[in-house]
């Protein structure tokens, strides 16, 4: 039986692209988010057996979505789609709970493998990006705590694209008192005093793209 997969990207060009690719290989395509929030909310209703994520979305990031799914349907096997090599970054994918990672300049074939992988239960790295996972681990290098947590780390990312407290209260269903709460909270743990810190904190941690 083929894998069902939810796509998550914010350019439907994109998505309807990767669609085209996957039902040429007989997938089935059974939903398409534009951000991480929806994301979340269609694989709670559709249930698809893997999730291929954008790393760089708005409202939430692919990297905060997989941390998300791995807690609200732990079923769902990830893969992100992203540019970046770094072994920092492939670690905390991986300890996200990433199940596939997948660089956007290899061929549209490494998709179709990782998917194939990550549905029989495998880890699937990029073949530009495993010798640097093989070079962390045996240099036994370890990321820095992360001191915000994953509500924080959505709400930070939502002030860092320009939304207001207002705004980010209701894409996240909270009140306005407590989203304040949240901003407060953050630049308390980053000791950070002014909206311009919190962009650059956001930019550093892959929130958002410069």
């Amino acid at each position: 039986m083929p894998s069902r997969i939810l796509l998550a990207d914010d350019h439907q060009i994109v998505r309807q692209g990767l669609k085209a690719l996957l039902e040429r290989e007989h997938f089935q395509v059974v939903g398409e988010a534009s951000d991480g929030h929806e994301a979340i909310k269609l694989a709670g209703t559709l249930r698809p057996d893997v999730a291929v994520l954008d790393v760089s979305m708005p409202r939430l990031n692919g990297l905060d979505a997989a941390r998300e799914l791995r807690r609200a349907a732990p079923g769902i096997r990830t893969i992100l789609l992203t540019v970046h090599t770094e072994d920092a970054y492939v670690m905390a994918a991986l300890r996200a709970g990433i199940k596939g990672y997948v660089l956007k300049n290899q061929a549209s074939a490494d998709l179709l493998q990782a998917i194939r992988e990550v549905a029989l239960g495998r880890t699937y790295l990029s073949p530009g990006i495993s010798q640097a996972v093989v070079d962390a681990c045996l240099a036994k290098r370890d990321l820095p705590e992360d001191p915000l947590t994953a509500r924080e780390r959505g709400v930070l990312q939502l002030v860092a694209e320009g939304k207001t407290t207002k705004e980010i209260a209701q894409i996240l269903g909270i009140s306005a008192k407590t989203a304040d709460s949240h901003r407060t909270r953050i630049m308390r743990k980053l000791d950070v005093h002014e909206t311009a810190s919190l962009v650059r904190h956001a930019i550093r941690l892959r929130l958002i793209e410069p």
